[in-house]
């Protein structure tokens, strides 16, 4: 494909990615008020041992949180759609035989993506218990909405991305940009980033909240290097073969 034909498919996945988002964030202002009963939660349990409330400080405030929250959930809910559109776009670089895996890379991406969501948003309720502990019990608590809503989908979505990185890693691999020796040549690296992200999207959260997220993530990182080293193997072994027939 020439430039020209990459620009316009990259568009092309662009427009098909963002109405899908635009459609399910119709889905997700309906929804956005259960989600923000589940934010207020963790507030509701610190007011019950002093005073803590969420607040809106602009007249527009709860209807851009709604709008916020809304598009967050229509991130999430057309993850398969935008995860899909990013793998087909990279098709093209791939053998008809590898073109295959392209649903492999799929199928693991979706479910990776929502599991680090869900753990993001597993660990976020024990995060504001903890970072609002430090303040003395004569003391109010008093959360911006919009503050406090960035702290949250930034933790979520960043989990739930990091999660996926992986599968592109395998994804490059197989596209032939990145080889199984570089991946494991770069593992103390990885896993130095792996703990250094944790660490910042769990900021002052207890050490077993950081690891229950940097484990699996080391985990995907080496499992992402043993697809890669065997799809290596098996391109140097067709290799092999295709000399000797041309010689």
């Amino acid at each position: 494909m020439s430039l020209g034909e990459h620009l316009r498919e990259l568009r092309k996945r662009l427009v098909i990615s963002a109405v899908a988002i635009l459609v399910a964030a119709v889905a997700g202002f309906f929804l956005s008020p259960f989600v923000i009963d589940a934010l207020r939660v963790p507030i509701n349990q610190i007011a019950e041992e002093r005073n803590a409330e969420i607040i809106y400080t602009t007249v527009t405030g709860a209807f851009d949180l709604r709008l916020a929250i809304s598009l967050t959930i229509a991130i999430v809910i057309a993850s398969p759609v935008w995860l899909f559109q990013i793998f087909a776009f990279l098709v093209p670089g791939l053998t008809s035989k590898e073109k295959r895996y392209t649903f492999g890379f799929f199928f693991s991406a979706v479910p990776l993506f929502f599991l680090g969501a869900a753990a993001g948003w597993f660990v976020f309720p024990h995060m504001v218990e903890l970072l609002t502990s430090f303040s003395a019990q004569e003391d109010a608590t008093y959360l911006d909405a919009k503050i406090y809503y960035d702290f949250v989908i930034k933790l979520v979505l960043a989990i739930g991305i990091a999660f996926v990185l992986p599968v592109f890693l395998v994804l490059l691999n197989f596209v032939g940009v990145l080889s199984a020796a570089s991946i494991i040549k770069g593992w103390r690296v990885a896993i130095l980033v792996i703990v250094l992200f944790t660490a910042i999207a769990t900021p002052a959260a207890d050490v077993v909240s950081m690891f229950l997220l940097a484990i699996p993530m080391v985990l995907l990182y080496f499992a992402a290097y043993g697809v890669a080293w065997v799809h290596d193997r098996r391109a140097a072994r067709r290799q092999a073969e295709f000399e000797p027939a041309t010689a």
